[in-house]
């Protein structure tokens, strides 16, 4: 499975960006697909995911601002984020979980700065 995220960049606080990530192979619509993030010396942390169902769940930091969503026609999840602050700068990842499938984009990155 190749994922490829896309959609990062310098934003503004309080703005915000549509992360998306394309992906490869037919198991898209049965895996649990899910966005990390990890800042600069940080370890990698868990954003928003989604299950096979729809099932969402969100970390502290992203209930209320983020919304995850993705579209089985065209293989691909999204991270809406919004009100944007300094602290959610990082690396975004895109991952998909599927029985022993556990596989990682090169991810995008956020910066969110005046």
């Amino acid at each position: 499975v190749q994922l490829v995220e896309s959609g990062g960049g310098l934003v503004q606080p309080g703005g915000s960006l549509r992360l998306s990530c394309t992906c490869s192979g037919n198991i898209f619509r049965v895996a649990t697909m899910a966005w990390y993030r990890q800042a600069l010396g940080k370890q990698r942390e868990l954003v928003s995911a989604i299950t096979w169902n729809f099932t969402t769940t969100y970390s502290d930091s992203a209930k209320g601002r983020f919304a995850i969503s993705k579209d089985h026609a065209e293989n691909t999840l999204f991270l809406q984020m919004d009100n944007l602050r300094p602290e959610d700068t990082a690396l975004y990842y895109c991952n998909l979980k599927y029985a022993d499938v556990d596989d990682w984009g090169q991810g995008t990155q956020v910066t969110v700065s005046s």
